[in-house]
Formats: C-alpha cells, sequence, structure tokens
C-alpha cells in the first residue's frame, strides 16, 4: 500500500537550513534539469547516479526534492567518521553500504538491514538513491556498475507478489569545479524505467534481466554526464576541455554560457577528440603532448591559461589593484569566523589521501559544527557586550561576509596572476607559452 510521506516539521527546517548553505553559500549556482521526469512522491522509485563528489552528490539531489525524504545509499565509511555524523547523515536519510573491497567480508552481513528498510521504503512509495559503482571517481567518468540495485528492487518487488510497479531514474551530477566553493553544480535526471514490464521473465531467468536493465540505466547515465573514457590521456583532454572549450563553441556554433549549455560543449569536444583520434592518432597523441606541456608552463608561471589569448592591461589591474586595497578592511572584518570555516574544514581533508573529501567535510563540518558554534556564540556575545541590534545585524550579514572573504581571496589570486603575466609577456618563456597554446589552437580547428 503506498502512502504519502509523513515529513517532521524539524527535519523541514534543518532541511531549509542546510539548502540555504548549498544554494547559495557553498554553490554559486545549482540546476535541476529535466526535474518533471521525478515520478511522483507516492511512486516507488530508485534513483540511479554516477558519484563524483562524496556527500555532495547525494545533497544536490536531496535539495531537488521539497515534499519527500528520500533514503540514499551511500559508502559506510562515511557513517565510520565520527558518532555524530552517523546519527545526521542517518537522520537526513542516508544508509551505509558495506563493500568487499573495503569493509570486508564480514561486514557484508550489515548490508541486509539497510536493504531491508530500503525495500520497505519503496513499497511505501518512497524514493531510494543509490551509486552503483560503489565508490566515487576522482575524475569525469563512469566506473564499474554493481547490479546490487537492480536485485534490491526486485526484491521489493516480489515482497508485494509483484503487484507494485517500481520505477528506476537514471540521473548524473555535474560540477564546474570540485574543489573551494562558489562553483556551480548541476542534476540531470533521465527517462524513468517501469520494472513491470519485466517481473515476468526476472521470475525465470533474473540474470538475463539483471543485465538487460543495467544495460539500459548505465547507457543513460553516460549519455546525460560527461564520461572521459580514454584515461590514458585524462590530464590531456580536461585540459583542453577546460581551456578550450570557449574556442570549440564558438567554431561549431554552440552556446557556452552556463553549466548545462558547457556540459553539452564537452561531451561533444571530447567526443570529437575520441574520433579524432581514430582517424588521426599521431596528430592527436601530438596535439596531447603540447596540451600537457603548456599545462606545466602554465602552472609554472603561476598564470591561468586565458591570459595567453587576452592579455591585462596595466590601467585596469592598477585601478583593480585600488579596488583591493579599499576593501581590504572589510576583508579582514570578514575573516571572523570565515577563515576558521576554511581551515578546520581543509583540516579535515589532509587527514584524507584522497582529494574528493574536501567539499564534504567543507560542506558538513561546518554546517553541523562551525556555523552554529561561532555564530551562536558570537550572537550571544555581541548581546551582552553590544546590543540586541547589532547581534542581529552580525547573523543578517554574516552570509555577505563569508561571500566577500571568498571572492576577495580569488580576486586578489587573479590579480596577482594578472601583474605576472604583464612582467613576463615579452620573456622567451611566455612567447614559447603563447606559441604552444596557438599551436593547440590551430590543431583543434584543424582535427576537429
Amino acid at each position: 500500500m503506498q502512502k504519502s510521506q509523513q515529513i517532521p516539521v524539524l527535519y523541514r527546517i534543518f532541511k531549509c537550513y542546510l539548502r540555504f548553505l548549498h544554494d547559495v553559500i557553498f554553490y554559486r549556482k545549482t540546476y535541476k534539469i529535466n526535474a518533471q521526469n521525478i515520478p511522483s512522491n507516492t511512486t516507488p522509485t530508485i534513483i540511479v547516479s554516477n558519484h563524483q563528489n562524496c556527500l555532495n552528490d547525494p545533497l544536490g539531489v536531496l535539495f531537488t526534492f521539497r515534499d519527500r525524504k528520500p533514503n540514499f545509499i551511500t559508502r559506510a565509511d562515511v557513517f565510520a567518521l565520527h558518532p555524530i555524523a552517523n546519527k545526521f547523515l542517518r537522520s537526513i536519510g542516508l544508509l551505509p553500504a558495506f563493500r568487499l573491497n573495503f569493509e570486508g567480508e564480514a561486514a557484508l552481513q550489515n548490508n541486509e538491514d539497510t536493504f531491508n528498510i530500503t525495500k520497505q521504503a519503496i513499497l511505501e512509495g518512497g524514493t531510494v538513491m543509490m551509486y552503483p559503482e560503489a565508490g566515487h571517481q576522482n575524475k569525469r567518468w563512469l566506473g564499474f556498475f554493481s547490479t546490487a540495485y537492480i536485485r534490491m528492487a526486485f526484491e521489493a518487488a516480489e515482497k508485494s507478489n509483484f503487484q507494485t510497479e517500481i520505477f528506476i531514474l537514471p540521473s548524473c551530477n555535474h560540477y564546474s569545479n570540485y574543489f573551494g566553493i562558489q562553483n556551480d553544480f548541476m542534476v540531470k535526471f533521465g527517462t524513468p524505467i517501469s520494472l513491470k514490464p519485466y517481473y515476468e521473465l526476472y521470475q525465470t531467468k533474473p540474470r538475463t534481466v539483471t543485465r538487460q536493465i543495467n544495460a539500459l540505466v548505465r547507457a543513460q547515465i553516460e549519455s546525460l554526464m560527461l564520461n572521459i573514457t580514454d584515461l590514458d590521456n585524462y590530464e590531456a583532454i580536461d585540459f583542453i576541455r577546460e581551456n578550450f572549450r570557449q574556442d570549440y563553441a564558438t567554431q561549431k556554433d554552440m552556446p557556452c554560457d552556463e553549466l548545462p549549455q558547457q556540459l553539452l560543449v564537452d561531451k561533444a569536444l571530447v567526443a570529437d577528440l575520441d574520433k579524432a583520434k581514430e582517424n588521426n592518432p599521431e596528430a592527436i597523441a601530438t596535439l596531447y603532448q603540447k596540451a600537457m606541456a603548456l599545462k606545466e608552463q602554465v602552472e609554472k608561471a603561476h598564470i591561468r591559461t586565458e591570459l595567453l589569448q587576452k592579455e591585462p592591461t596595466w590601467g585596469t589591474n592598477i585601478l583593480a589593484l585600488m579596488g583591493s586595497i579599499l576593501l581590504f578592511p572589510c576583508w579582514i572584518n570578514s575573516l571572523w569566523p570565515n577563515l576558521f570555516m576554511w581551515l578546520i574544514g581543509k583540516s579535515f581533508t589532509f587527514r584524507k589521501e584522497d582529494p574528493m573529501w574536501e567539499g564534504t567535510f567543507l560542506f558538513a563540518i561546518n554546517a553541523l559544527f562551525v556555523i552554529p558554534i561561532f555564530y551562536i556564540g558570537t550572537f550571544i556575545v555581541t548581546v551582552i557586550y553590544a546590543s540586541w541590534w547589532a547581534a542581529a545585524l552580525f547573523i543578517l550579514l554574516a552570509p555577505l561576509y563569508t561571500l566577500l572573504a571568498w571572492y576577495y581571496v580569488k580576486w586578489n589570486k587573479r590579480l596577482f596572476q594578472n601583474f605576472t603575466a604583464l612582467r613576463s609577456h615579452k620573456n622567451a618563456a611566455w612567447n614559447q607559452m603563447k606559441a604552444t597554446y596557438n599551436d593547440i589552437k590551430n590543431s583543434l580547428n584543424t582535427l576537429l
């Protein structure tokens, strides 16, 4: 019997707080593409997605929903970070999945509890999200798919004597940048796949049906996301994608202003590079060598690649420097408590070898601990030693100060790179970088 979820008021309030941090502070802009494809609230649905950015992936989907509390099946090691983290993750609907290669064979029996909870939630018309790669990737590519999500779906259907229609909804997450804050994020949904037409065949040939559905789901996710399959040349392809995207879009007459448009441009660019590699492997190999050489050169010179195409001017940068000096007192004021928010979140990241944990720690540690402790503490102290009005003003201006703290540093980093380019634009190293840049640009125009 399918029923509508009763969502507690405290959960709604807490979710609004997290959504504000996520959609306004942590990300510059968020996109929910094809959200109309999500089945209604009381429709048993399993959302299946690629996985690249730890906790940020399920959070992005969570904030797509307003009137439902979905369950998320995610890697069990996240729950072992701290008892408070374990309670928090479960409170927002996350449940642990134990994996043979990570938690060991003995821990696999714990999955039964998770699967029983999710199967019951599905039969009651709930939504469950799973990541069949069984772990996040550190690049923009799609890993091996486990079929546990299909087995769980059919076991739930069997529990209802195959009377309940269950849907699988493919989706993907995409980021303009994985690291730092104020980047762009999008979640994109595919077309729901009903399992009802497969119920009869599943009862006699479960493996055949599992392979068929897994292939359908994977194909949809691949079509939604940026999947760079040439991993041997990943760094070169990614560098070209980031730094020559606009040139390619202009050549192909494709819009490229917002993240959803950039995703389509990136997919077309990567597809053309793969096709060119088949037709002219030597030329593409040379192109990739030049791309890696330029990447190394600009990193060593501490500049942005875009400066090779449009050189800065002294007048513009002197004006920008004056603006930076005028804003310096405001920035110093904004460091409380934003400096601690950044340093404390980063300190947890340093303990992990995998850099993809950065976003998880920056968001979760600050949302659960740093922001409540520092902001409530500052509010109380301000009330005691100043006034209610000053304390209220501090809370109202806090989000603006957070953005100021971040953008001021970003502004000055770009300003430093601009002055570096101005000092270097006539030396031999600069001329070599510019020549390599133009070679790559010409090669792309010729090969693609």
